[in-house]
């Protein structure tokens, strides 16, 4: 004999791309109970997988999912189209998703203004992007409300930031495909620009050693955090390479390569942050 104490539902929907690709968007959601809180609305977590612009990693989509969730929180994760889509196809289905959860929220037990969004490497600047000022223009050119779909948390975990020349470049090749080398739209989607005032709390963790995204893309994320007075809670890990996801063997590479002790605590200090930033 054994008891759950949550039943959570599962649900797929398909995301329409403008140039005629297709996300996937996947809900999980706990249910209220009767016996508890029977209309209790819950944070809730839009996690957006890595994989430099050209796939959606399985290893930070719904592991993330089931550590949240597991914390009373509700996710969602959203595996968006890449290359050879090109921006802002993305961004565009990143907003769509926000926007599904808010307009879903009461059917879902979602708080509306609890929503935080959690970016894994390339899924990281597409986090950022969604969350910062970098995304207005575009957003609005698209007939979105930049505000209505911004979310109200950003997490990042080593996370590609800069277009500069700290630049994980592979992922701003695939991502801008022919204007890549143009000046002017490399700068509008370097995400330590455009931190602002509407840019909500941060949350952001990264591994000194990491060889791929260098650490300084989030010490520049910091900085600009900083300056612009938005809360910035940050963490560096002595080890580590990058895209560990969980660091652990459920998440490691064939099993085996990516479990690294020194950064598990993460889950913990995000979920810690999740309580303290949406406390009621």
């Amino acid at each position: 004999m054994f008891h759950l104490w949550w039943i959570y539902e599962i649900f797929r929907i398909e995301i329409s791309g403008i140039d005629g690709s297709a996300a996937k968007f996947v809900g999980y959601c706990l249910d209220n109970s009767e016996e508890i809180v029977p209309d209790r609305v819950r944070p809730s977590v839009l996690v957006i997988p890595g994989g430099g612009y050209e796939m959606t990693s399985d290893r930070e989509a719904e592991p993330i999912a089931m550590q949240f969730l597991a914390a009373g929180f509700n996710a969602f994760v959203l595996r968006y189209s890449v290359k050879p889509s090109v921006f802002p196809i993305a961004l565009l289905e990143a907003a769509d998703a926000m926007k599904m959860i808010r307009e879903h929220a009461a059917e879902w037990h979602v708080d509306p203004e609890a929503i935080a969004v959690i970016g894994f490497s390339a899924g990281g600047h597409l986090a950022a992007n969604l969350a910062t000022s970098a995304s207005d223009d575009v957003l609005a050119a698209h007939g979105y409300d930049p505000d209505a779909v911004r979310p109200n948390g950003l997490m990042l975990a080593y996370p590609v930031i800069t277009s500069g020349p700290l630049a994980h470049r592979g992922s701003f090749d695939s991502l801008l495909g022919e204007r890549r080398n143009d000046t002017e739209t490399l700068e509008s989607v370097s995400i330590e620009h455009h931190i602002d005032t509407k840019t909500p709390p941060v949350f952001v963790w990264h591994t000194v050693p990491d060889e791929v995204v260098p650490y300084e893309n989030t010490l520049m994320l910091i900085d600009a955090c900083k300056k612009a007075g938005v809360s910035v809670e940050a963490h560096l890990f002595p080890q580590g390479g990058h895209g560990l996801s969980l660091g652990i063997a459920e998440t490691a590479w064939q099993g085996i390569d990516g479990i690294e002790p020194s950064m598990q605590i993460w889950t913990q200090l995000a979920v810690a942050w999740m309580r303290r930033t949406f406390a009621r």
